[in-house]
């Protein structure tokens, strides 16, 4: 997708909010790729830390190192560039030497949810055009159960314990297999992640040429409507976003001496931008939480360190306050708290910053935008509703369903158009076109405002999307997926208020069988969809509402007066 140059700085009123030492845009040296800032973090940075995990920690130049060797093991295998390569893990120290060694290779990173059914996994294996895949063990057997997997030159499988070293290692790992069995069976023709490093240091290894305009990723996702879709996330839309966050965030953040903690996981566009690749450009350790939701553990980990980054959902941020341990952490060196991913709720915000003396600051994105699109500045005062001021280079309009710009104070959909936006969805032509106005302003679904000020503030979500945990979840293929049961005739999707989750799912149900209960229907979900996706709620009914073509009128299911 082609994009206009942005407007004149007099068409953008958030230019004089804007905090001082911003500049209304960006520049980016012209050849500058992801590997290129990534080989320059590890020299600068060579004997500091830069990810750790459970203990152990990886320097920047052990990273350059093993992601140089797991890039030749790509090339010996028959992954050339412009290859897709699937990372299906948690947030382990495998994960950014994979994700840096594909892309040396010039390859193209598609993250997958370690959590993803089998249906799942196969549409974004089968969709993307994967050449390989790196998976951990917990999860493996998910890829035994996709019924064809031709395609494949390559499967790495790595454990929880394999970088950790020595006994540490092999004690996480017994645990794992053998007390806790969180490993199910599974047999493929892989190679162990370890192995694959020790054989890419035995061969030669000879970079591609790799560009700007050459894809890194391929970053699925619902767009604004129906079923995945891959967004198209370029070298240079992503060296955008990271400039973009660079200037915004150099007056706060001092570079080499930061800890920012990664509870959110690696493979969502927003950890996976504003952790992994934002905070290793400026040099940061990385501490990396490999199961935010067991709270005791991770609560455990932040005494361990003295962090002063830390990005998370409105959902984290609760859960952390809600222990009894969190309140009595030294947030003497805490300087940035990043809410994105969903709405953060002003009550959990005005408690944090009691708690912590730190101010909780907005964000927004998107996946199609690399995901920067807005921020607060880092040193405001107080926590103030809004998503914060467009990124430079970024502009944002409110229009109405005309496409016409809306003036200040009118809600309209959210339009963004920059650098940072993506290039399309990956084989999906109309999807592109659909989402994209002729003059490159991305619609992005949701309904927001100006205020005088220039600050955004979103105000509600367009059409019938559900935000879980910061997750997009869409309707039509929750229903789909329902419609599947035998016991099923008709459903419907929507999303309800959720003190824990932001929404939740709820069915609405005509039954073909009149046995069909909740919990049965509930647990098929399970099988078919991951944990984030699964219906909360069910209700059963006689008949739903429907337009006069015969569709389900959700609208009033939402709202029934």
């Amino acid at each position: 997708m082609n994009h206009e140059a942005p407007a004149a700085p007099s068409s953008r009123p958030w230019l004089a909010s804007y905090p001082p030492g911003v500049d209304a845009d960006i520049n980016v040296p012209p050849q500058a790729t992801v590997v290129s800032l990534m080989e320059a973090a590890c020299r600068r940075y060579q004997a500091q830390t830069s990810y750790i995990s459970m203990g152990t920690a990886l320097t920047y130049d052990e990273l350059e190192i093993r992601s140089r060797h797991f890039a030749a093991w790509l090339h010996s295998r028959g992954i050339t560039p412009g290859a897709r390569v699937a990372l299906m893990m948690p947030n382990l120290l495998q994960y950014p030497i994979a994700l840096f060694g594909v892309l040396r290779a010039g390859g193209v990173v598609v993250n997958c949810n370690p959590l993803y059914t089998p249906r799942e996994l196969e549409f974004q294996l089968q969709d993307s055009g994967a050449d390989a895949i790196v998976v951990l063990e917990n999860f493996a057997h998910t890829l035994t159960q996709v019924p064809s997997l031709p395609h494949l030159k390559a499967i790495v499988v790595t454990s929880v314990g394999e970088l950790l070293g020595g006994a540490k290692g092999w004690a996480v790992d017994f645990v794992l297999r053998h007390v806790k069995r969180a490993v199910p069976p599974w047999k493929l023709d892989a190679v162990r992640f370890t192995e694959a490093l020790a054989q890419g240091a035995a061969v030669p290894f000879r970079q591609p040429a790799v560009g700007p305009q050459d894809l890194a990723f391929l970053q699925y996702t619902g767009g604004t409507t129906g079923r995945p879709k891959g967004a198209m996330l370029s070298h240079a839309n992503i060296v955008a976003n990271l400039t973009q966050v660079d200037q915004w965030i150099a007056e706060v953040v001092v570079e080499g001496q930061e800890l920012i903690v990664t509870a959110l996981p690696l493979y969502h566009i927003f950890a996976l931008t504003a952790n992994c690749l934002a905070f290793m450009h400026k040099g940061a350790a990385n501490l990396l939480i490999i199961n935010p939701r067991d709270i005791d553990a991770f609560v455990k980990e932040l005494e361990r360190h003295p962090f002063t980054v830390l990005t998370g959902v409105n959902t984290l941020f609760n859960a952390l306050l809600n222990h009894p341990r969190f309140g009595r952490l030294d947030f003497s060196r805490l300087k940035v708290t990043l809410g994105g991913g969903m709405a953060v709720q002003r009550e959990v915000a005005e408690r944090w910053q009691r708690v912590t003396g730190n101010v909780l600051i907005q964000a927004y994105g998107l996946t199609e935008t690399s995901p920067g699109a807005t921020i607060n500045p880092l040193t405001q005062k107080a926590f103030n509703g809004s998503i914060g001021l467009p990124l430079p280079s970024t502009e944002v309009e409110i229009r109405d369903e005309a496409g016409q710009a809306q003036p200040v104070g009118q809600a309209g959909e959210l339009c963004i158009r920059g650098p940072q936006v993506m290039v399309g969805y990956w084989n999906q032509p109309e999807e592109t076109s659909a989402v994209f106005y002729p003059d490159g302003f991305l619609r992005t679904g949701d309904v927001g405002m100006l205020d005088e000020q220039g600050y955004v503030y979103l105000l509600d979500r367009k059409k019938d999307m559900i935000k879980v945990s910061g997750f997009n979840v869409y309707p039509n293929e929750i229903e789909d997926v329902v419609a599947r049961h035998p016991g099923v005739r008709e459903v419907a999707a929507i999303g309800v208020a959720d003190a824990h989750s932001g929404e939740a799912i709820k069915l609405y149900v005509v039954r073909r069988d009149p046995a069909l209960t909740s919990d049965a229907l509930i647990h098929y979900c399970r099988e078919q969809m991951t944990g984030y996706k699964v219906p909360r709620h069910v209700e059963f009914r006689d008949d739903l509402p429907h337009t006069n073509v015969g569709k389900i009128l959700r609208r009033a299911l939402k709202d029934p007066a």
